[in-house]
């Protein structure tokens, strides 16, 4: 598997006027080799070669990890004492790369990495290899789907059984808390997709609100946006619930209305041969149409995989024809500030005739607590 992967970047690299690819620790690094490094202090990369062998510089402490990658690495390390400085000259003089084109993670590789190969005598020219790396990933093979479809899975238990602990009087933190919590009792690895998002009432009209002490009031809307990691793999589901004993502002349920219908229909335009701009105007029109549109902040949808957000985006300009296999939120959302928002996100795959909704939670407004 991870063969198959390096030898595709090559082509890919090749293609791109590459003579390298360097990965540092984080989803790259785990699709190209099996691994899973930390990102610290002690810088890690690997360098994968159109040439030649890949090339994995790693501390010393790592060297273990990094020798069980179940392909042939050469590994170069380094102690705390000595400095990554003279593995850096031993790599980049191994792949023959003074003057040589390096693709590197344009959004992932810091300033320490970037300064300790510049700073080498055999330094490379540096280019983005983002939209390499992209290229690759974004058709999922049937493990990688099987994967974000158990991540899903764990995802939806998770919110049945912390559902009993939404309701009012109970403020977005503990919400927060208690669905993290069931997230992992579920079964979900314990690096999760991202932090999940609580947010109510006139909270709910930030799209990306961190859970605070308000607590739940009858009448409100509760926006709950969370996932799970199943082999590294992720899933991103968000679904609005209200908050029973009260009506909930009529603004705000048109507004869901709005939302569900903008959902449907960001789905039903997801098929082989459409792009990310058809699915992102499917879904808009719906709001534009129902004159909520400015309130409509936001793309209908990212890619999924090992990353929370990734390729291929569900945007105006996205003229890129989706195919089986890419992996993608539709999450049409509206916030209306001082009242509160709506936002109702699914998990979607292409097929080879159209689309699945990997995710199965019902999009009707359902009243708890």
């Amino acid at each position: 598997m991870t063969v198959d992967r390096i030898e595709k970047l090559k082509l890919q690299a090749a293609q791109a006027n590459l003579d390298a690819v360097a990965v540092v620790p984080g989803p790259n690094l785990i699709y190209l080799t099996g691994l899973s490094l930390h990102l610290s202090e002690r810088p890690v990369v690997a360098f994968f070669s159109v040439e030649r062998e890949p090339v994995l510089l790693a501390p010393a402490l790592e060297e273990a990890k990094a020798r069980s990658a179940a392909f042939g690495l050469e590994v170069i390390t380094y102690t705390d004492t000595a400095g990554p400085g003279a593995a850096f000259e031993q790599a980049l003089d191994a792949l023959r790369l003074v003057g040589k084109r390096l693709g590197i993670e344009g959004r992932r590789i810091r300033f320490l990495e970037l300064d300790l190969m510049a700073s080498s005598r055999y330094a490379p020219k540096t280019a983005n290899a983002d939209p390499v790396i992209a290229e690759l990933r974004m058709r999922k093979d049937a493990g990688e789907i099987a994967s974000i479809r158990q991540a899903v899975e764990i995802a939806e238990r998770a919110l049945a059984a912390a559902r009993g602990s939404i309701q009012a009087g109970k403020s977005e933190r503990e919400i927060a808390a208690e669905l993290t919590i069931q997230t992992l009792l579920a079964g979900s690895d314990a690096e999760l997709p991202f932090a999940p998002i609580v947010a109510s009432g006139e909270n709910g009209a930030n799209p990306h609100a961190n859970p605070t002490e308000r607590k739940l009031q009858q009448g409100d809307l509760v926006t709950l946006d969370w996932g799970a990691t199943a082999s590294h793999y992720f899933s991103d589901i968000t679904r609005t619930f209200a908050v029973g004993g009260t009506d909930v502002h009529p603004e705000l349920e048109r507004a869901y209305e709005l939302a569900q219908a903008a959902n449907a229909a960001g789905c039903a335009a997801a098929r082989p041969g459409a792009t990310g701009q058809d699915v992102d105007r499917a879904a808009r029109g719906v709001i534009d149409a129902g004159g909520l549109g400015e309130y409509f902040v936001h793309r209908t949808g990212h890619g999924l995989g090992l990353d929370g957000h990734e390729e291929p985006d569900m945007k105006e300009g996205e003229t890129m024809p989706l195919e089986p296999g890419m992996v993608f939120t539709v999450e049409p959302g509206i916030y209306i500030p001082g009242l509160g928002g709506v936002r109702i996100e699914d998990d979607v795959v292409i097929t080879s005739d159209g689309a699945e909704s990997l995710t199965t939670l019902s999009r009707e407004l359902m009243t708890i607590g």
